[in-house]
């Protein structure tokens, strides 16, 4: 094993920071579990599996500093809920503590965020990304496109045998599943020297609407049908940023080398579209749809 590692993990109790607290946990180093609810199930689970939970919000900076105290490393996430200024203020505030602290900070951020998107919540990540730039943090950044696990929002239209999206069914669309997120952060904070300093766009597959409809009918053994749902829709249920990021999506979409990830990141199984969708519970999935 690499050197024990102990890590303040922020949105914990997420799918990005759970699939990297479990990672580490996995891989015998310490973690600590930061939650804004330590009675949650997911935070009950986490500390089941030997996490400390840390009862906190990122952008308390006593309680983030006090977490940190002989922490080697911060892996740090943002969320859009409560808005894009908040969202840059949490990135902010994590890195100005890792900074203080001394440690490794991996942020995940989102992929195509420095390429000038113009859609809001990639632009409030990418104004943390240039903040770890300017302070000098040691720092790696991740960027991972849209999560596989984002299908399970959709799975009442799938269990009526409907495929839904934005998206034209011909346009392609990289995808990553969540636990490849975590897998590729804990090589990166268990390498801290190597990976310092660099940024990875991170996906596992790029298909078609068309061709994840396929995939599903014949994975779930159920004949589905493609819908492609219109941007007013999405605006009403939404709003504009939803929008503006389906736009980017159809006129340039992310671009990710998955070859070099591939050998960046070795031992990283970087599931296919197929082969994440063989490792869920569909029966259970849909039946509670």
């Amino acid at each position: 094993m690499a050197q024990e590692l102990t890590v303040v993990v922020t949105g914990s109790t997420g799918k990005q920071g759970g699939a990297v607290a479990r990672g580490l946990l996995e891989q015998g180093h310490k973690v600590r579990a930061v939650t804004r609810d330590p009675n949650s199930g997911q935070a009950k689970s986490l500390a089941s599996a030997g996490a400390t939970l840390v009862a906190a919000s990122v952008e308390d900076p006593a309680a983030i500093a006090k977490a940190l105290e002989g922490a080697t490393s911060l892996f740090a996430m943002t969320t859009p809920f409560g808005g894009t200024d908040a969202e840059t203020r949490q990135g902010i505030a994590a890195a100005e503590a890792a900074k203080a602290a001394g440690v490794h900070l991996v942020f995940t951020s989102v992929g195509s965020a420095n390429r000038q998107t113009g859609v809001p919540h990639f632009d409030s990540k990418y104004e943390v990304e240039k903040h770890i730039a300017e302070i000098g943090v040691r720092a790696t950044i991740l960027a991972p496109v849209a999560f596989m696990e984002n299908l399970y929002f959709a799975k009442e239209q799938l269990a009526k045998g409907i495929y839904a999206s934005a998206l034209p069914p011909t346009r392609a669309h990289a995808q990553i599943a969540v636990a490849d997120i975590g897998a590729v952060a804990v090589r990166v904070l268990e390498d801290a020297s190597r990976f310092t300093g660099k940024r990875f766009d991170l996906a596992g597959d790029e298909l078609t609407g068309n061709d994840a409809v396929a995939i599903l009918s014949r994975v779930t053994d159920r004949p589905l049908s493609y819908y492609q749902i219109p941007l007013d829709v999405v605006r009403q249920r939404m709003g504009e940023d939803a929008v503006n990021m389906y736009e980017w999506f159809d006129r340039v979409g992310f671009a990710v080398d998955r070859a070099a990830l591939h050998r960046e990141f070795p031992d990283v199984a970087f599931h296919d579209f197929e082969s994440w969708a063989k490792t869920q519970d569909w029966n259970a999935l849909l039946k509670s749809a």
